[in-house]
């Protein structure tokens, strides 16, 4: 085990998968400066410029690039700096990057990672802190992940360079410097939910940083003699059905939280899923924690109106017994 930021796992995970792999290589703008939030320092004085390539601020130009690399052979890394701006490159990514395996017959494919970090952070307003992962799920042909702790920043980005699909790879810029352990020999499967903390009384079902929250929610509940299930889905695409469905079955309680937007969210996904599935063992009602559908502001005080906290997880934890 080694104590690591969220950031610097990212940075490991790409390292190694750079030195076990002449294919891998990254693009995108700032890259040889080490990156906006320093998640690629020390890789260009490592690997040199023609594999840490700073790219012109055109971020459908640099999708596309990465994408006719990706068709002919290599494993690009493909730096967004904000999910924001990535919206640029929508084009690109759901009408060509999505859909090649497809379109080809399976003759062509697109093994690739698009980095856009997401969510939340300190004042960055509407342009640069929006959560959209529910925009990609989706779209057929993408796979969707949203790790939460460095371990899982280390290993699902490391799975994510070895899939053989396209990546969407949503991290949160808020957690840069979560610090956690993280083993280098631990490997994951793309799909697999993580349980942060078992329970029997309800479930609480969450990804990116709000699952951080939902632990502590479920601290919190512990201390109010509730038992709760933490579910961190960490992959949207695909997700893992199974654990959710077993683990409402055994709870018969329900609370999906998230950043995101809640009107069309990936929480109503979830609820519909449970709703559809194992019904009759819910005991109460279903809550579902999102953003409004607003705009985010600058000011804290209002930016802070968008936020989904622990404290806001417990009370709908709460109400499930009602």
């Amino acid at each position: 085990m080694t104590i690591m930021t969220y950031a610097n796992a990212a940075l490991e995970a790409i390292r190694q998968s750079m030195q076990s792999d002449p294919t891998v290589w990254c693009v995108g703008e700032d890259l040889g400066r080490g990156g906006v939030f320093g998640q690629y320092k020390g890789l260009r004085e490592e690997f040199g410029e023609a594999r840490i390539s700073d790219a012109p601020i055109s971020e459908a130009a640099i999708m596309g690039a990465a994408f006719g690399a990706a068709m002919v052979g290599t494993r690009p890394v493909v730096e967004m700096r904000f999910a924001d701006f990535a919206l640029c490159a929508t084009d690109e990514l759901v009408n060509q990057i999505a859909k090649a395996r497809f379109m080809f017959g399976g003759q062509s494919r697109a093994p690739m990672v698009i980095r856009k970090p997401m969510g939340l952070w300190r004042s960055s307003a509407a342009q640069h802190s929006q959560s959209l992962e529910s925009w990609y799920v989706h779209i057929p042909g993408l796979v969707v992940l949203c790790p939460a702790t460095p371990q899982d920043n280390y290993s699902m980005l490391k799975a994510a360079i070895a899939c053989d699909d396209p990546v969407v790879y949503l991290e949160h810029k808020n957690i840069w410097a979560l610090e956690g352990d993280v083993d280098f020999d631990h490997q994951i499967t793309l799909g697999e939910a993580s349980t942060r903390r078992t329970g029997a009384d309800v479930t609480i079902v969450s990804w990116s940083n709000t699952a951080n929250l939902a632990v502590e929610a479920a601290d919190t509940l512990a201390d109010k003699n509730i038992d709760a299930e933490v579910i961190d889905l960490r992959s949207l695409w695909p997700w893992d059905k199974s654990a959710v469905l077993d683990s409402v079955r055994k709870t018969g309680r329900l609370v999906v939280a998230h950043e995101s937007v809640a009107v069309g969210g990936f929480g109503a996904e979830i609820v519909a899923t449970v709703a559809e599935q194992v019904a009759s063992s819910l005991k109460g009602p279903v809550r579902r924690l999102g953003a409004p559908r607003s705009l985010i502001a600058y000011a804290p005080n209002l930016e802070d109106k968008m936020r989904v906290t622990a404290e806001m997880i417990v009370t709908a934890a709460q109400e499930t017994f009602e």
